[in-house]
């Protein structure tokens, strides 16, 4: 056996080996428990296949090459650790969305490199076809990515923006990719101007895509473009004929439409109608004078704690509240102490609550909340009516009523915490401002509903205080 066939049986192996590391540990990112090791386990799985990749190319025979790999991943790991390291629970959205955006970035630049090596030769259409994908795909992903980023960073705001004739124009610069794509396969002289065409069609369609999307959709739209990235890179990997590509982006492509699904399921929407834009911002005639002429009922920590005192069954219902005020151990402390006194205590998890999938599950399980007290909504909305008290903290745009009794609302059909059946609700909130949909909640005006104003963590904290004083 030659010693390029051997090289090749080798990477093969790795690449096996890579894979089962991959499936192993996103295996282990289903439990809070294991979502360390399947994380190591799976990035241990890349590193193998980065390696392989290397020796079939033959890589590290080169005089320069191995240099450049290394600056490469030196300048990668200093610039991607610190960012990962310190990022808020409360942004960890933003960073997927950049994330993500470097992976559609990185599989543009590497069909681009295919093109150039092709430009006034032979390509042969099964690798010409998926690099044209993977290139229009992948710069697509970025740059919506990169809109994303912005949105959720506040910049230009989280509202949509629509521009005038967008429908149309985003038609043709679809067209015109198409049409470009069609031109290049043909063997059209100049196949560069029409790369050019791609490139440029996808970088504003991408925009334009994003744009105008809510801030309510805006996880959805994310786990969309990351599966969008993962398509490409697989497509792209046909192209090199490299399985690692292939594999691990099926595996990314897969994993996001299945979460695409489910999210939008979670709000009774259809995808496209998210990708359509409208919600999340836009909000429907008369639903933003649902509190006029209406008066809240507002309470102090002393009087919460006087109620769940006396409770036997509390639901607390989390949101993006109490993340962003870093809630979490101040409420398992709360959830400690009425243990204490024979309360029952669960945590009602709803599907889309905080900015992504998973978002309170895993706050939660920083302050070592028991994963069996954490409950999904269609499991925890029967116990409602037998519930003393409804304590929702953060989280607006789950818990509104309207969504099931406002035909006009934004959000009308969305699958709900249905908190207003419970004997008492009280909702710990920093101003009236409506949440992430842009849309009033009239589960505020109810008449057994108390509101706690002030920050989440210090309101809870406050109240755990009382519940303990003699």
């Amino acid at each position: 056996m030659t010693h390029f066939a051997q090289s090749i049986q080798v990477t093969e192996t790795l690449y096996i080996v890579a894979f089962a590391c991959f499936i192993y540990g996103m295996n282990g990112l289903t439990a809070p428990a294991t979502a360390v090791r399947g994380n190591r386990i799976a990035a241990s799985g890349m590193l193998i296949a980065v390696l392989a990749t290397l020796v079939r190319s033959g890589a590290f025979h080169g005089p320069f090459t191995p240099w450049g790999i290394g600056v490469g991943m030196a300048l990668g790991t200093a610039l991607g650790m610190p960012v990962a390291l310190r990022v808020q629970m409360t942004a960890m959205p933003q960073l997927v969305a950049a994330f993500n955006g470097v992976g559609g970035g990185a599989v543009t630049l590497i069909a681009w490199v295919e093109f150039r090596h092709h430009f006034g030769g032979g390509f042969p259409l099964r690798i010409e076809i998926p690099s044209l994908f993977g290139a229009f795909a992948g710069c697509l992903s970025f740059w919506g990515s990169n809109i994303a980023f912005w949105k959720l960073q506040g910049i230009p705001g989280g509202r949509p923006v629509r521009l005038p004739g967008q429908t149309a124009v985003s038609v043709a610069l679809a067209l015109v990719s198409v049409g470009s794509a069609m031109a290049i396969a043909s063997g059209v002289h100049e196949q560069y101007l029409f790369v050019y065409g791609i490139l440029a069609a996808a970088s504003v369609l991408g925009e334009l895509v994003v744009l105008p999307i809510g801030g309510a959709d805006m996880p959805v739209v994310i786990s969309l473009l990351n599966a969008l990235t993962g398509l490409s890179a697989a497509m792209t990997g046909l192209a090199l004929d490299n399985d690692a590509m292939i594999v691990s982006g099926m595996i990314v492509g897969a994993s996001g439409t299945i979460l695409t699904k489910q999210m939008a399921r979670a709000m009774n929407r259809p995808v496209l109608a998210i990708v359509a834009g409208g919600f999340g911002g836009a909000v429907a005639h008369g639903a933003s004078d649902l509190g006029h002429g209406r008066t809240v009922r507002s309470t102090t920590a002393e009087d919460v704690a006087i109620q769940l005192e006396y409770a036997s069954q509390v639901i607390i219902a989390p949101g993006y509240g109490l993340a962003v005020a870093q809630a979490q151990h101040a409420v398992r402390e709360l959830q400690e102490a009425l243990e204490a006194r024979g309360c029952r205590v669960t945590y009602a998890i709803h599907p889309v609550a905080g900015r992504m999938p998973g978002h309170m599950n895993v706050l939660l399980a920083e302050a070592d909340v028991p994963y069996d007290a954490l409950v999904e909504m269609n499991e925890i909305n029967p116990e409602f009516p037998r519930t003393d008290v409804a304590l929702v903290i953060g989280a607006n745009d789950v818990t509104n009523p309207a969504a099931k009794t406002e035909p006009g609302s934004p959000i009308y059909g969305m699958p709900i915490l249905d908190v207003d059946e419970s004997r008492a609700v009280i909702v710990l909130k920093r101003s009236m401002a409506s949440g992430f949909a842009g849309v009033d909640n009239p589960l505020f005006y109810d008449e057994k509903t108390s509101l706690l104003f002030g920050d989440a963590k210090a309101s809870v904290t406050a109240i755990t205080a009382a519940l303990r004083s003699p």
